[in-house]
């Protein structure tokens, strides 16, 4: 028992954590009031955790059902079963309206820069965010866009702020540059959020064998699990344990 809720806790906080609070609908709500206090809201403050607690609800209502009727083979070193598991995953976002890793990514680079005027703490920040969540810049690219800004400001002979229209241009323009040198195309944008959502599957999947691994272990030192042989983690099925 210990291990079922264990494997179906990780699996659905994958995907639920965090997702409602991050709906724009609310977010707008709770920017609006920071800077208007004394503007009336559209919902009383326990109707809007009414709504968000019934929206989590269907939400992973959605996705124990989904998970309910898809295998799921916990081995992360098997490419086919990490693309298997990024699909079944990508089948309950949609489902239950769910947004992406990098929509995610998008919307949380969106609120936590919106106040940022300048461009070199906003690629501060960006690299704070990535280190934050566990990505790699395996192509050295944040150091060749600050390198593009110091040349951008050397150039204006002022800092470079996010309202100068003229001079994000020109940064704009030479990060096209960078882009071009390292071959990267926006019609290719779809290839890398692909990528992306395979690297987190892997991730994930990372997480849920050593959770199984751990609850097998704990099940193991109990009398009456003492003399059986533990499965092996890819073997188990999840949809046994729903």
């Amino acid at each position: 028992m210990a291990l079922a809720s264990r494997l179906l806790s990780r699996s659905t906080r994958h995907l639920c954590a965090g997702q409602v609070v991050l709906r724009p609908e609310h977010a707008v709500a709770v920017r609006s009031f920071a800077k208007e206090a004394a503007a009336p809201t559209a919902l009383k403050g326990d109707q809007v955790l009414k709504d968000i607690f019934y929206e989590v609800k269907n939400k992973l209502e959605t996705a124990i059902g989904v998970l309910r009727k898809e295998k799921i083979t916990i081995d992360p070193e098997d490419t086919a079963a990490v693309s298997e598991y990024a699909k079944v995953m990508k089948s309950v976002r949609q489902k239950a309206n769910l947004m992406s890793e990098s929509q995610i990514i998008k919307f949380n680079i969106e609120v936590e820069t919106h106040e940022i005027p300048d461009a070199r703490s906003y690629l501060q920040k960006l690299k704070e965010m990535r280190v934050k969540r566990g990505l790699i810049d395996a192509q050295g690219i944040e150091d060749l866009q600050m390198a593009a800004l110091d040349k951008v400001e050397k150039e204006i002979k002022k800092p470079l702020m996010r309202n100068d229209k003229k001079g994000i241009a020109l940064l704009t323009a030479e990060f096209d540059k960078i882009n071009q040198k390292l071959g990267i195309r926006k019609e290719d944008l779809p290839k890398y959020e692909e990528q992306l959502e395979l690297k987190i599957a892997k991730a994930q999947l990372e997480e849920l064998k050593k959770d199984a691994l751990e609850a097998m272990e704990t099940q193991k030192k109990r009398e009456e699990f003492k003399d059986e042989e533990m499965p092996s983690v890819k073997s188990l099925d999840i949809r046994n344990f729903i």
